[in-house]
C-alpha cells in the first residue's frame, strides 16, 4: 500500500511538473511569482545575491522610485478613471504596467507623462497608434497606453535597439514586450542581475502588483528605450 501511495504521488509530480513547464510563460510567471509572494510574506522578501551594476545618478533614481512601488501597488486593475490633469493618478495601492514608469519619473525628476504625452498628441494626433477608435486625445488614458508611450519615446529620440546580450541592458532603460494579443507590457531595468549576472531583473506590474524579477527574457521583445538625456 505505502509503495503505491509513493509511485502515485511520484507520478503526480512528474506530471505536475511536466504541465508546468509546457505552460505558457504567462501561467508559469503568475505560478512562479505566486509562490514567491507566499514565501516573502512568511520569511521576508529576499535581497538579491549580487552587487548591484552602477547606474547614473538620474537613473538610479527613477529605479528607487520604481522599486518603493513594490509592497504599495499590490493589486493590477486595468479600469478607466477620470483623472485630474496635470498629474492625475489613481489610488497607488493599485495600477497598471505602465503606471510604473509614470509614478517613477514623477517621484523621481517631477516628470509628468500624462501632461507630455497629451501634449504631444493633441499636436501630432495622427502620429500616434490609431487603435482605440479615438477621434481626439483622452488625457485620463492617453498616457497609460502602452503603444503611446513607445511613441511618445520614439519621438523624443529615446528609442534604441536591443542589445546581442541580455546583460547589456542599462539600469534605468525601459523595456516593452508583447505577453499576448493586444496585451503589451512595459516595466524599467534594475541595478540587480539574476544570480548568475547573465540579465537584469525588471521592476513591473504584470497583474500582480508591483515586482522585481526575473522578467526579461520571458515575452518578445518589442521596443528597448533610454530616456536620459532626452525626456
Amino acid at each position: 500500500m505505502t509503495r503505491t501511495l509513493l509511485y502515485t504521488a511520484a507520478l503526480l509530480l512528474a506530471l505536475g511538473a511536466a504541465a508546468f513547464f509546457a505552460a505558457p510563460n504567462e501561467v508559469r510567471y503568475f505560478v512562479t511569482t505566486g509562490l514567491d509572494s507566499v514565501r516573502d510574506a512568511a520569511l521576508g522578501p529576499r535581497l538579491p545575491e549580487r552587487d548591484p551594476r552602477p547606474a547614473t545618478d538620474w537613473s538610479q533614481s527613477l529605479i528607487d522610485s520604481a522599486r518603493t512601488q513594490i509592497g504599495v501597488t499590490t493589486t493590477y486593475d486595468p479600469a478607466y478613471v477620470g483623472l485630474s490633469y496635470p498629474m492625475g493618478d489613481i489610488d497607488r495601492r493599485k495600477g497598471v504596467c505602465t503606471d510604473v514608469i509614470i509614478r517613477a519619473l514623477r517621484d523621481s525628476h517631477q516628470i509628468d507623462l500624462q501632461e507630455r504625452v497629451h501634449c504631444d498628441i493633441a499636436a501630432n494626433f495622427a502620429r500616434y497608434p490609431d487603435l482605440w477608435g479615438l477621434t481626439k486625445p483622452d488625457r485620463n488614458i492617453d498616457h497609460r497606453r502602452v503603444p503611446n508611450l513607445r511613441r511618445y519615446f520614439e519621438r523624443i529620440g529615446a528609442d534604441l535597439a536591443p542589445p546581442t546580450l541580455q546583460s547589456d541592458f542599462q539600469p534605468g532603460d525601459v523595456v516593452t514586450w508583447m505577453i499576448s494579443a493586444g496585451r503589451p507590457h512595459i516595466g524599467v531595468v534594475s541595478e540587480f542581475t539574476t544570480r548568475d549576472g547573465a540579465r537584469p531583473l525588471i521592476i513591473h506590474n504584470a497583474g500582480l502588483g508591483t515586482r522585481m524579477d526575473d522578467f526579461l527574457p520571458l515575452y518578445t521583445l518589442t521596443g528597448h528605450y533610454r530616456l536620459e538625456p532626452h525626456i
